[in-house]
């Protein structure tokens, strides 16, 4: 199904799953803005843009305001239909307790949690403008308070918990406006950060993220979902 119509700003898409997300949607007919920090050092996803002509590349860190307002002036007034809030870090020594570092659990942080709000905040003019109006935020199942029964992971654990609150007050304080937000878990994914040992591909959890969102209303905004279409558990 072609979906010319629709627009999808995605950030992360360097490669793993940001990159199938954006050759997907790309794929279906969609206007896909795909951002990553170092688009000098993204050449799979050049690549896709010389194949894809309805696929922009902009910079973008995340992590940095002044690179957000830069994006947001290259959009203008754009209207986007989805957001996908997709970079993220898993953060060195996150796992092991006696070995935890202050500065890596800011950037930690920093990239997985207060990055994600404040471009959805700066994007929110666009977003109203979009016809579909979610926002989906990848989050992990680790971030599960109810799921954890192995511990570690304390950076990115932590990090995805926050996001998950985010998600939740986000969908409270938007739905006057009809935009819906969800917090969505790849699977565990075979990638640089999923590791050799992941249960799914790329193009599997892309695909089933795509079908979730696909399916978003108001009555699922603010949830938390697997890729697969099951919730997860707070």
């Amino acid at each position: 199904m072609i979906n010319s119509s629709y627009c999808v700003v995605i950030t992360g898409c360097s490669r793993g799953v940001g990159l199938e997300l954006a050759r997907q949607y790309a794929g279906a007919g969609w206007r896909v803005i795909a951002t990553a920090r170092d688009l000098d050092a993204s050449p799979k996803l050049q690549l896709l843009a010389e194949n894809h002509a309805q696929l922009s590349l902009h910079t973008l860190d995340v992590s940095s305001d002044d690179s957000i307002a830069d994006f947001i002036r290259d959009l203008d007034d754009q209207p986007v239909d989805l957001l996908i809030n997709n970079a993220g870090v898993y953060g060195a020594g996150g796992s092991d307790l006696g070995c935890l570092n202050r500065a890596a659990w800011r950037e930690v942080l920093e990239v997985n949690t207060l990055s994600p709000l404040m471009l959805t905040q700066a994007l929110l003019p666009n977003l109203e403008a979009g016809k579909l109006k979610t926002i989906g935020m990848i989050s992990s199942k680790v971030g599960s308070i109810a799921d954890n029964s192995s511990g570690g992971s304390y950076y990115y654990r932590s990090s995805k918990t926050a996001l998950n609150q985010v998600v939740k007050s986000l969908s409270i304080d938007l739905a006057s406006q009809a935009l819906k937000v969800v917090a969505l878990h790849p699977g565990w994914v075979l990638t640089e950060m999923g590791g050799p040992n992941a249960l799914i591909d790329v193009k599997l959890s892309a695909n089933g993220l795509r079908a979730v969102l696909a399916g978003i209303d108001a009555e699922k905004s603010g949830g938390f979902y697997s890729y697969d279409g099951v919730g997860i558990p707070w």
